[in-house]
């Protein structure tokens, strides 16, 4: 009497993340070594995509780092474009005395680099004292004018003007470059929190998944273990089954055989 146990069949189904679209496979097999290396190579995968993300962000903190010490340059090549040209207009043309005079233009002037007014008084007062041509007058107009806080430009006609327009271009050009490099570093700290975020939602979904796809195989491992437990129970039963059936067919034997023996007696 032979017994035969109908065939097993393994379906693969696919599903995919309706977040993140990473696809997780569900593996109905009575191997739980197979499905447990699945399991694993899934991890490795998502900690790789982790990894990638992760190297990502680093990049945007650098270029950001970068922006900052852009702008820190732009901060100091500003204050020091303002100085330089503060001193070469306060550099006398001529020998000739002349009175100084505010103007207008000197007055924004004073008020938009006042920072920079004192540092390059003691500059000028060193250039003009060593001028011995200049009368007693002029030097100490030029002194008071530049030991008051408003700054005050000499009478020098077209060069004067040239020279303050030149100012007022490089103040508008320095104060571009600055609003510029500041919209760069709001651009780049508002990528960096948007991917920052993007991660950090994308790691906790993956975790969420990976966590959910062991529980379905720990789940199916032991239905498995279950469905072999059960089998090895009915094999255990049919095994006793069939050593009492031969026992039966052994004492049949032997009872047919005395039969035998007792009918051929009987003849004899």
């Amino acid at each position: 009497m032979t017994m035969t146990l109908p065939p097993t069949i393994s379906t693969t189904t696919s599903t995919c993340c309706p977040s993140c679209g990473f696809s997780l496979q569900s593996l109905s097999t009575t191997d739980p070594h197979a499905a447990l290396l699945q399991a694993q190579k899934q991890i490795e995968d998502l900690q790789a995509q982790v990894g990638l993300l992760s190297q990502k962000a680093t990049a945007a903190v650098d270029r950001w780092a970068d922006y900052e010490d852009e702008l820190s340059r732009l901060r100091a090549a500003s204050t020091t474009s303002v100085a330089t040209t503060t001193t070469s207009q306060h550099t006398p043309h001529n020998s000739t005395p002349s009175l100084p005079t505010s103007s207008p233009r000197s007055s924004f002037l004073g008020n938009s680099a006042s920072a920079a007014a004192g540092a390059a008084a003691s500059r000028i007062s060193q250039l003009l004292s060593p001028r011995k041509s200049v009368p007693n007058i002029g030097t100490s107009s030029n002194r008071a004018s530049l030991s008051s806080p408003q700054l005050t430009l000499p009478l020098g006609g077209g060069s004067g003007a040239n020279s303050n327009d030149d100012l007022v271009e490089a103040l508008n050009r320095e104060q571009r470059l600055r609003k510029a490099a500041e919209g760069k570093l709001n651009d780049t700290s508002r990528e960096v929190e948007e991917l920052s975020a993007t991660l950090f939602e994308q790691a906790n979904e993956m975790v969420a998944s990976e966590r959910r796809a062991r529980a379905k195989l720990e789940e199916r491992v032991g239905i498995l273990e279950r469905r072999d437990e059960e089998k090895r129970a009915r094999l255990d039963r049919l095994e006793g089954a069939m050593g009492r059936i031969e026992r039966v067919r052994g004492l049949l034997n032997e009872t047919k055989g005395t039969a035998r023996e007792t009918d051929d007696q009987h003849e004899a």
